[in-house]
């Protein structure tokens, strides 16, 4: 059963950290998740450019089902429209991230009462993100910004949810949380 989007928002806000997973192969992306898992990641994103990723979803929900797991979350990342977002869906997604805000992404996200984090750059593409419905704005990439972006940011937009993604490593993770970031997304520096 899919989390409800308030508690997969509170899981995202307390843990801080999104798993980015972005695989060649499916059959590594459901160990490296379990690794993930075990070292104490709480949301893991499953890029839909790894093959088989929907399958992985649906998978990963059902085996955290049988764990009876309510802590663990998992989303499907880079969803660029409508029709992906509701495919993701039905697959089991808990949450929905892009690099892009499509109205049609969002608006799926919505009608399936399903977290969604649509991808900006500038404040104006934030703003459009959040009037759109984002429950959070992923914005990417965030090393281009830098932690000061978000700090600045915050003072015009003191509400906005913002995940910096692209570049974000556990190293440079707390400048970016301290400036003002809600949560972060990290792929490579967590799998290579």
């Amino acid at each position: 059963m899919r989390m409800n989007r308030q508690t997969v928002l509170d899981i995202l806000l307390e843990t801080k950290i999104v798993a980015v997973v972005r695989m060649k192969e499916r059959r590594k992306l459901e160990s490296a998740v379990r690794a993930l898992r075990s070292g104490g990641i709480k949301a893991v994103e499953i890029t839909l450019t790894t093959p088989g990723a929907l399958e992985a979803i649906a998978s990963l929900i059902a085996e955290r089902a049988e764990r009876k797991d309510t802590e663990f979350t998992v989303g499907a990342g880079t969803v660029l429209d409508g029709a992906t977002a509701e495919e993701a869906v039905r697959a089991g997604a808990e949450f929905l991230v892009s690099p892009i805000t499509d109205p049609g992404m969002i608006e799926a996200a919505r009608r399936a009462e399903c977290l969604v984090a649509p991808g900006a750059f500038t404040p104006t593409e934030i703003v459009q993100a959040l009037r759109a419905g984002a429950d959070i704005v992923k914005v990417f990439p965030a090393t281009s910004l830098g932690p000061q972006f978000f700090k600045d940011i915050r003072g015009p937009l003191p509400g906005a949810r913002l995940m910096p993604t692209g570049g974000v490593t556990p190293e440079n993770a707390p400048d970016f949380i301290h400036a003002g970031a809600c949560c972060v997304g990290i792929g490579t520096a967590l799998l290579d």
